[in-house]
C-alpha cells in the first residue's frame, strides 16, 4: 500500500494536471477591449488565431500560446467606419479570407459597400479583392466547397456568390427570397447548408446533376434557435453560434430534420464558431473576447 503522504502528493499532482488541462482547453482572450466586437474568427495551421472586429478597421492575430492580439491587417485608410465580418483561413490557398464593410457617407437609411478580401496568411499582404455588386450589401461569411471554390453569403440581398478556385471575380450562385437574412454557411459531407439569422432557419441547398442549385430546403429543428450566426461543420455535425440566445449548439442532421444539442450557454452575443482539433473557438462579440471550450467527444 502507498504511504498516505505519497498518496496525498499524487492526488495533488493529478488535480494540478487536470487543472492545467482544463485551462488549456478553456481560454479567454480579450481582443484589445470589451468594445472590439469580434464578429468572426478563424484558426490557421499551427494554431494561429485570426479575429476580425466589427467596431474597428483591424484584423488581429493571436499567436499560439499567447493571449496578446497583434494588428495583422489595417484597413483604416478604406474610409470612416470600416470594419470586418467573416474570417476564414484557407490553408490550401495560403489565404485569409475576410469580409470588409464600409459605410456609404450621407445615406439614410445607412448603406454599406462591402468587399471580399484575401490576404496572405503569413504576411498579411493583399492577394485578392472583389467588391460585391449591389449598392448596399453585407458580405458576411464564407466556406470552401469540395470543388475548392469559395461560397460567400450576402445577408442584405439574400444571395450566395461563388468564387471559383483561381478566379479573381465571383459569380452569382443563388438568389432566393428565403435567403434574405442568410448568414452562416458551410459544407457538411459535401452538401451546402446555410442559416438565416433573421428568421431563425436552417436550409440545405440542393444541387442537380448539372451542378445548378435549387430552391433551399427548410430543415426542421427539434428546438428553437435564436439568431443563428456563424456555422461550421465538424465530426459529421453542424456547429452554430446563436447570437440571440447566447448559446453554442451542435446540430445532428438526418434528412430534412435536425436534432439540437446545447454545448455552451450564457455567452454575450456569440457570433462565430471555429473547430480546431479538440477545441472550439468562439467569437463572443458582446464581451470583446475570443473564448474556447473543449470539443465534445
Amino acid at each position: 500500500m502507498m504511504p498516505s503522504s505519497t498518496a496525498r502528493r499524487l492526488t495533488v499532482c493529478i488535480a494540478l494536471l487536470a487543472g492545467v488541462a482544463q485551462a488549456a482547453s478553456a481560454t479567454e482572450i480579450l481582443i484589445v477591449d470589451a468594445k472590439s466586437q469580434p464578429e468572426s474568427l478563424t484558426v490557421a495551421p499551427g494554431g494561429v488565431l485570426f479575429v476580425g472586429s466589427a467596431s474597428t478597421p483591424f484584423i488581429y492575430k493571436v499567436r499560439p500560446g499567447s493571449t496578446t492580439p497583434e494588428k495583422f491587417v489595417d484597413a483604416s485608410a478604406e474610409g470612416a467606419g470600416t470594419f470586418f465580418f467573416g474570417m476564414l483561413a484557407d490553408a490550401a490557398a495560403n489565404m485569409l479570407w475576410a469580409c470588409q464593410l464600409t459605410p456609404v457617407p450621407g445615406t439614410t437609411p445607412a448603406k454599406r459597400h462591402t468587399a471580399l478580401r484575401g490576404f496572405d496568411l503569413s504576411t498579411g499582404a493583399q492577394k485578392l479583392r472583389w467588391s460585391l455588386p449591389d449598392e448596399n450589401s453585407t458580405c458576411n461569411d464564407f466556406s470552401v466547397g469540395p470543388d475548392k471554390a469559395l461560397y460567400i453569403t450576402d445577408t442584405a440581398n439574400g444571395k450566395i456568390f461563388k468564387l471559383p478556385a483561381g478566379a479573381s471575380t465571383a459569380e452569382l450562385y443563388l438568389e432566393h427570397r428565403t435567403l434574405m437574412g442568410v448568414d452562416g454557411i458551410t459544407f457538411l459531407d459535401g452538401t451546402l447548408y446555410v442559416n438565416n439569422v433573421i428568421f431563425n432557419k436552417l436550409y440545405r441547398i440542393p444541387v442537380d446533376a448539372a451542378g445548378k442549385p435549387g430552391q433551399p430546403v427548410d430543415i426542421w429543428m427539434d428546438q428553437p434557435v435564436k439568431g443563428p450566426d456563424g456555422m461550421r461543420a465538424v465530426n459529421g455535425k453542424l456547429l452554430v453560434a446563436e447570437n440571440g440566445s447566447g448559446k453554442i449548439t451542435i446540430l445532428t442532421v438526418t434528412g430534412d430534420k435536425a436534432s439540437v444539442t446545447v454545448l455552451k450557454e450564457g455567452l454575450k452575443t456569440p457570433t462565430a464558431v471555429e473547430p480546431a482539433g479538440d477545441t472550439i473557438w468562439i467569437a463572443e462579440r458582446g464581451a470583446g473576447k475570443a473564448v474556447s471550450i473543449p470539443m465534445p467527444k
